[in-house]
């Protein structure tokens, strides 16, 4: 995917962070005030670690936060771990078990782009059901997801499937997130009984 260069790229690189992706974040975290000191949060997809970086800032030293992607992370510190591997193969139960359950779990997984809007959109729905799908079985009853993907005609499944998960789902788009770019965000609270 192509780096724009624009005034969030530039605040990143000044504020010491890997990616402008990482205003995405401070933009939810402002409006839904959902990462506290102390919490557990995962995240999907963290390459190459602007969201990680800002979240183990949030959680503090007595927080942890677990990072996991199939390249490398480009941050480090005390209260993050890193696995490289790939969501889909990981073995959560066994390989995360002194985490679980999270506080949050984030996830700004996109698939390599192909220029063709519908196969990029089907690949980006497919990551955030995976994502879905962790949030749904390790978050704590009142824990959140935060989830990117890019719209399309499966998008309002997509949402009618986190809102069979958690009992508030909303759509969020940054003003960071370009006009012409078709990522969205799920901001999701409060699962349902998991079974």
């Amino acid at each position: 995917m192509k780096e724009i260069k624009d005034h969030y790229f530039f605040r990143a690189k000044k504020e010491g962070y890997p990616a402008r992706s990482v205003y995405k974040l401070i933009e939810a975290q402002k409006r839904f005030r959902f990462m506290k000191a102390g919490q557990r949060i995962l995240d999907l997809g963290a390459s190459p670690g602007s969201w990680t970086k800002y979240a183990s800032k949030m959680v503090g030293q007595e927080g942890t936060v677990l990072s996991v992607d199939v390249q490398g992370l480009k941050v480090s510190g005390p209260n993050i771990v890193f696995f490289k591997d790939d969501i889909r193969e990981i073995d959560f139960d066994t390989r995360c078990r002194n985490f679980i359950p999270f506080d949050v779990v984030l996830s700004d997984m996109a698939p390599k782009t192909t220029g063709r809007r519908d196969l990029d959109h089907y690949r980006s729905v497919d990551l955030a059901r995976n994502a879905l799908d962790i949030a749904r079985r390790f978050l704590t009853g009142k824990g959140c997801f935060y989830c990117k993907v890019f719209d399309g005609e499966d998008f309002p499944e997509l949402r009618k499937e986190a809102e069979s998960v958690f009992k508030m789902v909303r759509i969020f788009k940054p003003r960071s997130s370009r006009a012409e770019s078709v990522e969205k965000f799920l901001f999701c609270q409060s699962r349902r009984p998991y079974r």
